[in-house]
Parts: C-alpha cells; sequence; structure tokens
C-alpha cells in the first residue's frame, strides 16, 4: 500500500488485485495483466514479471489514445504489457472503467474442448453480470452465447478478432481467447472482478457436468462445442 495514493487508488487496488488472483491461479508465472481507468488516465501492470510482486509505482499509465503519461523508473528495467493494445481498443469500443485479462484455467479449457467459436451456457445462475449494451443483469433462465477467438503471437494481432467480437456480442463483457485465457471488463474494477470471478465459477460447473457426460440440466443446455 502506498500511503502517498487514496486506497481506492488504482496504484494500491491493482497490486492488491494482482496478489489475490495470483493466489487464485489466474496470473501464474508472469500470465495475465490488469488495468484501471483512472479519471482520464489508464494504469496498467508491466511485462514480463511475477504479478504477485508488483509494487504500486511499477505501473504504466496511459491515455486511452496510448500516449504515455507516466512511467516506471529506468532502472527498473519494465516494459509495457502486449495487453496494452488490447485494453485500450476495449476502453475506445466499451468504454468501461476497468479490464482484466486473466488466465483462468477453467476458461482455457472450455475453450480448448470447443471447436467452435462461441461457449454457451444456459439454466445457470448468473450473480450481477450485467447485459453491456442492453442493460440489466442475466438471469438464470437466459442462454448467454460468449465469443471465442482464436489466439496470436501479439496483442495488436489479437485486435481485430477482439474487435469483431464485441461487435458481434454487443452485450458481452468478456471474451475468450483460445487455449490462452479471457480478456474481461466492468463499468468499475469491482464489477469486472465479479464478472471474472462468476464466469471462472460457471465454466467449472460446465466442465464437471461434461466430464460426468451430461448435456442437459433441467431443460439448459451445456454447450462448447456448437458455432454461431
Amino acid at each position: 500500500m502506498n500511503p502517498d495514493f487514496p486506497n481506492d487508488h488504482p496504484r494500491n487496488i491493482i497490486p492488491e488485485l494482482c496478489r489475490l488472483f495470483y493466489s487464485q491461479g489466474w496470473m501464474m508465472g508472469s500470465g495475465g495483466s490488469l488495468s484501471i481507468k483512472y479519471g482520464q488516465e489508464i494504469y496498467i501492470t508491466p511485462s514480463g514479471v511475477q504479478k504477485e510482486r508488483v509494487q504500486p509505482e511499477d505501473l504504466f499509465v496511459q491515455t486511452v489514445d496510448g500516449e504515455d503519461i507516466s512511467v516506471p523508473q529506468s532502472t527498473k528495467g519494465l516494459r509495457k504489457s502486449q495487453c496494452s493494445p488490447v485494453f485500450l481498443s476495449i476502453y475506445r469500443l466499451k468504454a468501461p472503467g476497468a479490464v482484466f485479462h486473466l488466465h483462468s484455467k477453467s476458461a482455457v479449457l472450455a475453450t480448448l474442448l470447443n471447436k467452435g467459436n462461441t461457449v454457451r451456457l444456459s439454466n445457470l445462475q448468473f450473480e450481477g453480470i450485467r447485459k453491456w449494451s442492453t442493460g440489466g443483469n442475466y438471469k438464470f433462465t437466459d442462454d448467454v452465447v460468449l465469443p471465442v477467438i482464436d489466439n496470436t503471437h501479439t496483442g495488436d494481432e489479437l485486435i481485430d478478432g477482439m474487435v469483431k467480437a464485441m461487435n458481434d456480442y454487443p452485450d458481452t463483457c468478456i471474451v475468450l481467447v483460445r487455449g490462452h485465457g479471457i480478456y474481461a471488463w466492468g463499468q468499475t474494477w469491482e464489477q469486472a472482478k465479479l464478472v471474472c470471478e462468476s464466469y471462472d465459477y460457471l465454466f467449472d460447473v460446465m466442465l464437471q457436468v461434461q466430464a460426468a457426460g451430461v448435456r442437459e440440466v433441467h431443460g439448459g443446455v451445456l454447450d462448447s462445442g456448437g458455432s454461431t
């Protein structure tokens, strides 16, 4: 905690979230990246570092157009996250308050079992997950279709697929990247955290039901094999 900043400032919140998500297995090694918008400034974790050790002064700060506002001291040798261009494309298109990239094992498995470009969930309880464009929250009776895009070597190469997924599925607040993880967003960092936690739980339930050989549950279908 840096006493020079309020407790709810991104320089304090992001390192705390990094440690939490590391403990959940979502930011192992140097994987994953977090960003939070604070006024007109976007705070982003650095690349290639163990995220549970990120400090408040390690964050890069940019505008939504990618201009640098503040960078860590050069003696630290930190690099911008490869997720930065993807984050900024989401901020420009969706105007969220936070965007996270995490390596949820359940999400990765769901994409590897899926040969199509969607994962579909129904008859599962959705706690507070917002329909991004049309408003309101998903109900357990809703048929929720989540886009899956193919992985690329760099963040820049991922942008076209990400933008297409967001345009094709305007209500989604999560895009799965095959064999890699998720990008998720919310109006606040708290909502983005809720989205990540809720979908990780739902993916885990889906995988366990499928492992048991069940495809229909009380009239709902758990499907990670179709395309739309």
